[in-house]
């Protein structure tokens, strides 16, 4: 195969998600990553996620594909890709991650997930990706978690930035499993923080996982949506959905709850991708 025809092959695979030939060009292209492995509210996640993007991009004229091949994050794939996003996780070769780094420093965009952020040492997803965990998105290592997934009132805390612009002050999220973090993104100068948990949602969680009160909420600053200024990027915690994982229903392991089914949290997703993706490489 030559070159002209693999560069067509790849632009090809990045912008075949949504019919937008009735619209003219697209107006930017979105590839997904996901991996869909490690856990069944995630998996959950990226299954509804990857329904819910399609019809988004047919609405508002993008392209959306998603797929478990972390090798395409490579940059040939990603110079026809405008935003990034990461459903689940990060990655995890080195080749992959430089190729990320090179997009972002670049200009790329990228919308992040729940578990996308998450790192800690020691467990199977360690913090070994410096830039990642602690320039890039500043939070560092997780900390601690609610249990189980619970929904919070939302502070909208920047409705200046262009993605909050339709927000309400504060809305009810859908349920969803709550991450705390090593560092206070308060203190990091290049971070905005756009979304935070309101007081009114003390307590949050239900303290019925293995780590009992400790996994409920009474009291803090938790930021939940963020931005960093050097970088075209968002970050959101949300991503996790409730599981029938006591079997208190049947055994197909069925989902409880839905991210994509609030009305105003499906707008903060959607304005968030519409201004990530209105960017200039």
């Amino acid at each position: 195969m030559n070159r002209t025809i693999l560069k067509c092959a790849l632009y090809a695979s990045c912008v075949c998600a949504s019919i937008v030939q009735a619209h003219g060009a697209p107006k930017f292209n979105v590839i997904a990553f996901y991996t869909g492995q490690y856990d069944l509210a995630h998996i959950s996640f990226d299954h509804e996620a990857n329904q819910w993007f399609p019809r988004m991009a047919e609405k508002h004229h993008f392209t959306y594909r998603s797929t478990t091949n972390w090798n395409e994050l490579n940059a040939e794939v990603l110079s026809n890709c405008q935003v990034v996003i990461f459903l689940d996780t990060r990655p995890e070769k080195p080749a992959r991650r430089a190729a990320f780094q090179k997009y972002m420093d670049n200009g790329g965009a990228w919308l992040g997930f729940h578990f996308a952020a998450f790192a800690l040492t020691p467990s199977a997803v360690p913090q070994n990706w410096d830039w990642y965990h602690y320039r890039f998105l500043g939070s560092g290592e997780y900390l601690s978690n609610t249990w189980r997934p619970t929904s919070a009132i939302l502070r909208v805390e920047d409705r200046n930035f262009p993605a909050m612009r339709h927000l309400p002050r504060t809305f009810k999220s859908a349920p969803n499993e709550w991450y705390r973090w090593q560092k206070d993104l308060r203190k990091n100068p290049d971070i905005r923080i756009l979304v935070s948990i309101d007081p009114a949602s003390f307590p949050l969680g239900t303290g019925t996982g293995a780590g009992g009160a400790s996994e409920i909420w009474t009291n803090g600053y938790y930021p939940v949506v963020w931005t960093n200024t050097r970088y075209r990027m968002i970050y959101m915690n949300m991503g996790h959905n409730d599981m029938d994982y006591e079997h208190k229903y049947d055994n197909s392991n069925r989902t409880l709850s839905f991210t994509f089914e609030n009305k105003t949290q499906d707008e903060l997703v959607l304005d968030s991708l519409l201004w990530l993706g209105g960017g200039k490489k």
